[in-house]
């Protein structure tokens, strides 16, 4: 899924990202239920580039207390697997040190190392929380000082937030509602 396929002419500034985020209502947590296909809304942001150079698929919210925040397709591109996000947001100290890397795909490493990497269990739960002054569905990680928090683009599509402790600006992304592949 590409961008444009939710978002025909999306922000390009952490500010303007920040006005749509704060233009549209939010969700509750039931309307996250299911599994949601995503793409990066690149606004400058430190970790831009990088769920696109690892081969991201989405997310899926099975319900309140368990949710897959990484999910990736497997090699035969037949089903999803759901990645630990504590072995995916170590990298991310590479890809700040060195941003060339996120230009490279590491696609195809990922998968091979889905053994390794591959979440034993969910690793975040939905919740409601306060983020901009409203109300509305949140992803917290389970292991990671991160809150994912969703505002609805449409009756099948989401706009997240992602609140990074110790990043002062959001990362943002959109979600599509997918259940196309089977997530095993």
């Amino acid at each position: 899924m590409q961008l444009s396929d939710v978002i025909a002419d999306a922000p390009t500034t952490t500010d303007a990202a920040s006005e749509l985020f704060d233009s549209l209502p939010a969700v509750d947590p039931e309307f996250m239920i299911g599994t949601w296909r995503g793409a990066e809304m690149p606004t400058g942001h430190p970790i831009d580039g990088a769920l696109a150079a690892s081969g991201w698929w989405g997310k899926q919210f099975i319900d309140a207390e368990n949710v897959h925040p990484l999910l990736f397709p497997s090699r035969d591109g037949k089903s999803l697997w759901p990645m630990n996000p504590v072995m995916a947001f170590s990298a991310l100290g590479a890809l700040r040190a060195a941003p060339q890397l996120r230009n490279m795909s590491f696609a195809g490493p990922i998968g091979v190392t889905n053994f390794a990497t591959r979440a034993r269990g969910s690793k975040a739960r939905l919740r409601t929380t306060r983020y901009r002054g409203v109300d509305s569905a949140t992803m917290v990680y389970d292991q990671l000082p991160i809150n994912d928090v969703f505002h609805r683009l449409s009756d099948d599509s989401v706009l997240g937030a992602m609140d990074l402790k110790g990043v002062r600006r959001p990362y943002f992304f959109v979600l599509k509602r997918d259940e196309s592949l089977p997530v095993r």
